[in-house]
């Protein structure tokens, strides 16, 4: 029993019935919507009463509005949810019974890892997921596969997609035979929920976690083996950094960071296509200027050729703008170069500490939980140094963060 909202009208059905009878099945397909209940009983009442009791069930709805959620609006979210979560609720209550072979339900990678593009639709096929879970809990037999990109010259919803973006991201297109044969591993190896993908690790990892860690595949043998890697940062391993710091050393330090910044806003317009770095806004966020986990880690590559350095995939969320770079890249270069301790009057020690402080991105020191800790101290005196002036303190709320953090990086201002 095949069936969808358009029944033998869906284009292919009857080649697929063509197909199915010619292996020996007994194929009836039938025009029912399986989010709606009372139609979809009634069918399964039918068939069962014609002939043998239903003992396999697949679901594999797989339409889906494939927009990011903030520009789903109620609507498209509900034309997902009851294709993929209604039939299947509705399949899970008709078939509340132990005598099935199998239940499976046909969901995406976009459940796994999430996909900004794919909003509802990676929150439909979590839902799968979950209830396959559920299912087993109670008993009942379910498996819920987790597919990765089918190619799209034999159908699928890859049709939709830019191959070439995919295969930047990491992940290739599968061929049908392959996906079918580990289709059947899955069946035999009777797992409740199973990823079944190509995934090139190599350029995956680094898209991945280029907004922050992820425990989720820390675990995976290539991906350790590229986390590990990539660990190691700060290292020349082209020599470029050493002829970069050579041209750059005798200049006087404004210079220096000014043409930093400018090999940084060139590598910026040329990932981003941008006509020449004059039209990058320096003081621009990343995001804002177009930047995605793709183009971020395509400017940290770029950056790592041009300089010598090795950074680490979160570099352009670190520091996310272009001057904010370009100082993190001048303090790696340059890393003695943090100012004149003498004429600010202060010992070696602390002046390296202020540098070490003012090499950490804020958002850092936010999510370290060390940002309240360090604001209260900068808001502590010494005694001997005498009572500190009350004014600064009334006008603390005219304060913004940046303000304050420059607080806390300088007693003095205190």
């Amino acid at each position: 029993m095949l069936t969808s909202r358009r029944g033998p009208e869906a284009p292919g059905a009857d080649k697929l019935k063509a197909e199915l009878t010619e292996l020996g099945a007994k194929v009836t397909v039938a025009a029912c919507d399986v989010a709606d209940r009372a139609a979809l009983e009634a069918l399964v009442r039918e068939v069962e009463a014609e002939g043998p009791p239903i003992r396999s069930v697949l679901h594999i709805a797989g339409a889906g509005v494939l927009v990011p959620l903030a520009d789903t609006d109620l609507a498209e979210f509900a034309d997902t949810a009851e294709a993929k979560v209604a039939g299947a609720a509705n399949l899970d209550a008709l078939f509340d019974r132990d005598t099935l072979d199998s239940f499976v339900l046909f969901s995406s990678i976009s459940a796994v890892w999430g996909s900004g593009e794919h909003g509802a639709y990676a929150a439909a096929n979590a839902y799968l997921d979950g209830l396959a879970e559920n299912r087993r809990a109670r008993g009942l037999t379910a498996t819920s596969v987790v597919w990765g990109i089918w190619s799209p010259e034999e159908g699928g919803m890859a049709a939709n997609l830019a191959e070439e973006q995919l295969r930047g991201r990491g992940i290739p297109f599968m061929t049908p035979r392959l996906a079918i044969d580990a289709f059947w591993q899955v069946m035999d190896g009777d797992e409740t929920v199973v990823v079944v993908a190509d995934v090139d690790w190599e350029r995956f990892v680094p898209v991945f976690t280029s907004a922050r860690p992820s425990p989720l595949i820390g675990q995976v043998p290539d991906v350790a083996r590229i986390l590990a890697a990539d660990a190691d940062t700060g290292t020349d391993t082209t020599g470029e950094s050493s002829s970069l710091r050579d041209r750059l050393a005798d200049m006087a330090p404004a210079d220096r960071q000014a043409a930093v910044l400018s090999l940084v806003r060139s590598q910026i317009a040329t990932v981003l296509g941008y006509p020449g770095p004059e039209a990058v806004d320096a003081q621009r966020a990343f995001r804002e200027l177009g930047f995605d986990s793709l183009s971020a880690v395509d400017l940290r590559n770029r950056l790592g050729t041009a300089t010598g350095l090795r950074f680490p995939v979160t570099v352009v969320f670190d520091y996310p703008s272009a001057e904010e770079l370009a100082g993190h890249i001048g303090a790696e270069l340059f890393p003695d170069a943090t100012g004149d301790t003498a004429a600010t009057g202060l010992d070696p020690e602390e002046a390296e500490v202020r540098a070490a402080l003012t090499s950490i991105p804020l958002l850092r020191l936010r999510e370290s939980g060390l940002l309240d800790e360090l604001l209260r101290l900068a808001g502590s005196h010494d005694p001997a140094t005498g009572p500190v002036d009350e004014e600064p303190a009334e006008s603390i709320d005219d304060l913004d963060v940046d303000d304050l953090v420059r607080m806390a990086y300088d007693k003095n201002d205190l």
